[in-house]
Parts: C-alpha cells; sequence; structure tokens
C-alpha cells in the first residue's frame, strides 16, 4: 500500500492515526476534503503523506511564519524538497523558488495568504504541476470564525485559476456554523467533512475562583511539577508575571509579539529543553510548538472565546499523560470580559477617525496611496494624536476587513547582509577564529551578490550548512559586522501598515453589517460562551466546550473540578443536565426510540431509572410501552 509505505520511509511510524487515513484516502482521491483535527491530532501526516504518493507539488497556505519555516526545515531534514515564500523575501529569491517549483524541484510549497495575489505568484501558478492545495488554519476564511483572516478570502481566486485541483482544508477549532462556511467559501463540489473528537481525555479543565490569583498561580505551580505556559493577555504583563515567578524560585521567561527574533528563538529553545520551566506568553506564543510534555497550560486571565481557550489549553499534555489547563478567575473578570466588545468594536465614526489620521499620517492625497507599504509603529501612532491603544488597534482590523488596508501585527523581515569590503580584501584577511573563517566560506558558498548588494539570509540553514551551532554563529556574524567586514542587518519582526486601495474621502469608508454588526454579535456570543464556563457549577467543563463545537453525546469527563465535586452524588445537577442533552440530542428526530437505546448513551444504570422519572415529572419526555418520545 503507497500511503503505507510512504508513512514507514519518511516519517517512521507503521500505522495512522484515528482519521488520518479517511482524510489521506478522501484528498487521494481527488475530492474536496474538510479534516477536524484538534490540537496535536497529527494534521500534518493528512497532506504530506498524500503529497509524497502523488506526482506534483501540493501547495500548503499558512498564516503561520514560524510553522511554515519549522516544517520546511523537518522536511528537508527527511531528505524532501520544501520551500516557503513570505514576507520580507527579495523578489529574486521567490522568483527562483517558484522557478524551482514550476521544473518539479520540490514536493511542497508553502506561502502565507498575503502573497497569493502577487503577480509573481498567480504568473508562476499557471505552470506548476499542482497535486493539491493544503489549507491550514481554515477556520481563518470564515468570517463567523474567532479568527477570520480577509487574506483567506484570495484563496477562492486560486481555485477559479485551478478549478480541477482538490483542495484540503485541515482546523482544530470550528463551530458547525464554520464548518459550514469553510465548504461553501472555498467552494467545494461537495460537503465532505471528516471530524475526530475533540475530547482529551488526560486533560483536566479547572477554573479557579479566587481573589488573589498571583498566590493561586504560585500555589498551583508549586504542587503540579513540569513544564508550564502561563497566558496574560499583554506584553507588560508577561515581564511582570516572569519576574515574579523568578523571584520565588520558578525559572520563567517571558515571550510576545514584540521581541527580538532572536531572543524569541532562543528562549522557546530554552524552554522546550527544560531550561526554563514556564513560558510566560501572550497568544503570540504556541503555534507550531512541538513540545509534547507540557504539563500545565494556566490562564491568568480570561481569553474571549472557547476556540481560543480549547487550542490553547490544548497545548498541554500532547504526549497523552495527565496534564492540567487552569483558568484564573475573579469577579471583576466578568465586567473586563464584557468591556472587550466596545473594545474590538469602537464606534463606526472611531474607525472611520483613525482612517483618516492613516493618511495625515503617512500624508497621504486622497486618490493617491493604492500599494503603499509602511512600517508601522502603534504606539507612536497613538502618541501622535492621543488616542486609545486597543480600540485603535481594534479599528485597523475592521479598516482591513473592509478592505481599505492591511494592518499586520507581526510582519518579519527576514536577516540579510552584505559584504562592505572587496573580495580581494576579504581573501588577504585572516581570523584567529575557526568559526568565522567557517562562516565566510559558507556565505560565499551559499549565496551569490554579496559584494554588490544585500542578500537575504536564514541563519539556520547557514547553521546546517557550516557545522556551526546558532549562538556561536549569531555572534560570528555580529563580530564581522563589528569589524566592518560586513553588514548585517539581524531578523526582526515589526508592524506594518498597506493601503490596499486608492484614499478615498472618510464619508466615504463604508463598514458593512457582515463586517461590523454581524461579526460583534458573533463575539458577543463567544465572550457570553466564556462567560458561562467560568461561571458554571454544575456543567462538566470538557463537555461544554465539546457541546461549543457540536459534539452533543460526549460522556462526562470525571476529571474537570466539576466532575470530581459531583462524582458521589446518586443524580446532581451536573449529571442530569448532561444526560438530557444526550437524550434530547437522541429523540431530537421526533421518533420514539426504544429504552434498549438509551444503553448506547454514557449513562450510568444506577441513575437512569430516577432521571427519566425527573424528564417524565417535568413533562419533557413520555414513556409508553418500552418506548421514549421527547415532548420538548
Amino acid at each position: 500500500m503507497e500511503y503505507q509505505r510512504v508513512l514507514r520511509e519518511y516519517f517512521g511510524y507503521d500505522s495512522f492515526r484515528s482519521i488520518q487515513e479517511d482524510i489521506i484516502r478522501s484528498i487521494g482521491s481527488g475530492r474536496d476534503t474538510l479534516g477536524l483535527m484538534p490540537t496535536g491530532g497529527g494534521k500534518s501526516i493528512t497532506f504530506q503523506v498524500p503529497a509524497l504518493a502523488m506526482p506534483g507539488i501540493c501547495i500548503v497556505i499558512t498564516p503561520l511564519i514560524a510553522l511554515m519555516k519549522d516544517q520546511v526545515a523537518k522536511l528537508r531534514e527527511r531528505g524532501i524538497k520544501a520551500v516557503a515564500i513570505f514576507s520580507g523575501m527579495s523578489r529574486d529569491n521567490i522568483v527562483a523558488a517558484l522557478d524551482n517549483c514550476i521544473l518539479g524541484g520540490y514536493k511542497f510549497l508553502y506561502i502565507s495568504p498575503e502573497r497569493l495575489t502577487s503577480d509573481i505568484f498567480l504568473t508562476k501558478l499557471r505552470r506548476m504541476q499542482v497535486s493539491f492545495i493544503t489549507i491550514d488554519e481554515s477556520h481563518c476564511i470564515s468570517q463567523w470564525g474567532y479568527d477570520f483572516r480577509p487574506s483567506y478570502l484570495a484563496i477562492a481566486d486560486i481555485r477559479k485559476q485551478l478549478p480541477d485541483i482538490p483542495i484540503l482544508a485541515l482546523t482544530a477549532t470550528a463551530t458547525p456554523e464554520v464548518v459550514k462556511d469553510i465548504q461553501h467559501r472555498l467552494q467545494f463540489r461537495k460537503e465532505n467533512v471528516f471530524r475526530m473528537s475533540f475530547e482529551r481525555k488526560n486533560l483536566n479543565y479547572i477554573v479557579r475562583h479566587t481573589e488573589n490569583k498571583e498566590a493561586e498561580m504560585l500555589h498551583i505551580l508549586s504542587s503540579v511539577q513540569g513544564s508550564a505556559i502561563v497566558y496574560v493577555r499583554n506584553r507588560d504583563k508577561t515581564l511582570e508575571i516572569a519576574r515574579l515567578l523568578n523571584d520565588h524560585g520558578i525559572s520563567a521567561a517571558f515571550y510576545h509579539a514584540g521581541i527580538d527574533s532572536r531572543d524569541k528563538d532562543k528562549r522557546q529553545q530554552q524552554w522546550t529543553a527544560g531550561t526554563t520551566r514556564v513560558m510566560v506568553a501572550t497568544n503570540a506564543f504556541g503555534m507550531g510548538i512541538d513540545k509534547p510534555d507540557v504539563r500545565m497550560v494556566i490562564h491568568y486571565e480570561m481569553p474571549d472565546s472557547p476556540e481560543a481557550y480549547y487550542q490553547e489549553a490544548g497545548r498541554a499534555g500532547r504526549d497523552g499523560l495527565t496534564a492540567y489547563a487552569v483558568l484564573l478567575y475573579t469577579p471583576d473578570d466578568k465586567r473586563k470580559l464584557s468591556r472587550r466588545v466596545s473594545d474590538n468594536y469602537p464606534d463606526k465614526e472611531f474607525i472611520r477617525g483613525i482612517y483618516e489620521r492613516l493618511g495625515y499620517y503617512y500624508q497621504m492625497a486622497v486618490g493617491d496611496g493604492e500599494g503603499c507599504h509602511y512600517d508601522f509603529d502603534l504606539h507612536e501612532f497613538c502618541r501622535a494624536y492621543h488616542l486609545p491603544l486597543v480600540q485603535t488597534e481594534s479599528a485597523l482590523r475592521l479598516l482591513t476587513q473592509a478592505g481599505y488596508i492591511h494592518y499586520e501585527e507581526e510582519e518579519e523581515h527576514t536577516s540579510r547582509l552584505r559584504f562592505t569590503i572587496q573580495r580581494d580584501e576579504l581573501y588577504r584577511r585572516r581570523d584567529d577564529s575557526d568559526d568565522t573563517d567557517t562562516l565566510i566560506r559558507t556565505l560565499l558558498r551559499l549565496y551569490s551578490g554579496v559584494f554588490s548588494d544585500y542578500v537575504f539570509i536564514d541563519e539556520k540553514f547557514i547553521s546546517e550548512m557550516s557545522g556551526i551551532d546558532l549562538e556561536p554563529l549569531y555572534e560570528a556574524l555580529l563580530g564581522l559586522g563589528r569589524a566592518r567586514v560586513i553588514h548585517y542587518i539581524p531578523r526582526r519582526t515589526c508592524p506594518s501598515v498597506t493601503f490596499t486601495r486608492k484614499r478615498v474621502d472618510t464619508d466615504r469608508v463604508v463598514i458593512t453589517p457582515a463586517i461590523y454588526e454581524e461579526r460583534k454579535e458573533s463575539y458577543a456570543q463567544r465572550i457570553e460562551a466564556m462567560k458561562e464556563y467560568a461561571l458554571s457549577e454544575n456543567q462538566c467543563r470538557s463537555r461544554m466546550l465539546l457541546r461549543y463545537f457540536g459534539e452533543h453525546t460526549a460522556p462526562l469527563c470525571q476529571v474537570c473540578d466539576n466532575c470530581r465535586k459531583h462524582r458521589h452524588t446518586p443524580l446532581s445537577e451536573l449529571h442530569y443536565r448532561a444526560y438530557r442533552e444526550m437524550l434530547l440530542h437522541l429523540l431530537s428526530d421526533g421518533v420514539p426510540h426504544s429504552t434498549e437505546e438509551l444503553r448506547t448513551l454514557p449513562i450510568d444504570d444506577t441513575q437512569l431509572k430516577p432521571f427519566l422519572q425527573r424528564l417524565i415529572e417535568e413533562e419533557a419526555i413520555v414513556l409508553q410501552n418500552g418506548m421514549v418520545k421527547s415532548l420538548a
């Protein structure tokens, strides 16, 4: 069997997990396919295996540059040719990569959604032999998704250009509404969904109501050993909490989007290796991390959607061993959570005002500006016009969704360098450091044109080719810079703004109901779902999350704080609510069902009779001649 051979030969596994093989066979037979797999469910296998078994190249669309680079590196380690195209690359490097894809030099082309509409890509795409298109984080294409990204809408245009090429959409977080919307927007020829249960049996969901989050967090981390992540809402808080933990003898580092790329890499490596126990981070940390032994994820502050909470909490316990997802809650959190609706959806006049000030900021005349791209300092912009930070950033995102600009919170600029001395002078130069001489030889071998212009470089690739570890490599590059042998500009990330159309008069800026009112209502519903999760004392927390994602018949987890509290109660309110939902879901077809069918539901035999009796008394069901029917 070809798929089994590829799995063994390239990835070292003897068998597929769960629905992996079903998805692989579906896309392999040319059918548009949507795979719903929880975090850690093995999504990459579902497209990498069939792509290696099929002729042509697989195009992988993902918004996560760090994950993109990581997967390309891992494929190359296995001898598989793969390449990534993302912001910050030079035009020459992009053209060279795409030409190699046309010539058949690669099996995988990873690309960010923003690059799909570039003239270079669209021109080269027509000449590629594409096996299929994979869309990771596919919930981003749905306006009902919690992480909608307008750049994903361009995928539908690619579909028009390659009408006969199947699409594999993958996501770890999608409600039933989003599942239908993904297939509609990607123009699936026929609905085709494979679902893996989102249940995480080894993950203990816990909510701690406390007046002192710091003390509670320290107590929890002292009680449960092992690697941990603490999620907070803003950058300043990451530093504050990391300092608190270190002061109490718990090794911790902080991580957010504004940190220098080199520091990010170093901190993540130390945390992955276990040198640092706790990573205190904003939601910028976590996508694509490959650390199975995280024992605990603590949310110091409330996330604003069950999707975000499930995904972040799910980074614990990927090794299958017992792990904990803890949410810390104080009475003030409810008020803060409600305020996020107005923070994320400020008044339309405020949004139009931000657009007008952007024009002033960049001295952009009405009728000009289309395609103009700028680095953007949000804090400086807000200081210049005395604007509130949170609402301003929300306005920029809404203007992006409306199509007037493209605001990128974390655009990556690839490292680059050029030699500042001539080749002859370089050859006469001698250095006491073996690493430095090896580095210079490697640079000259890998990159052409380094004496005449800047070239974009990849430090990890240089490290692999030279045999120099990353840290000494960075030091050698900086040393050559200090010696004025090269001019080295390290990789960095910074926000950016692109005017995607000509600037219009402020009163002509249209924020449609689909972008504003409808999404605001959807966001408010997600906020309410998080409040219910935090405040509930009589529902299984695992079931609450699973029900949100459309799984209505999951059993009680027996390990969350609510289940533990009600474990020895004959028929507690928790058990009654869970069983009632399961039974009414079974009876929702309006047809009488045999009482024997009830034994297929995860209802304890000792609780079945009092449970049915209570439903009859509440006139929710009728029981007659061994048959049960819903009256609800």
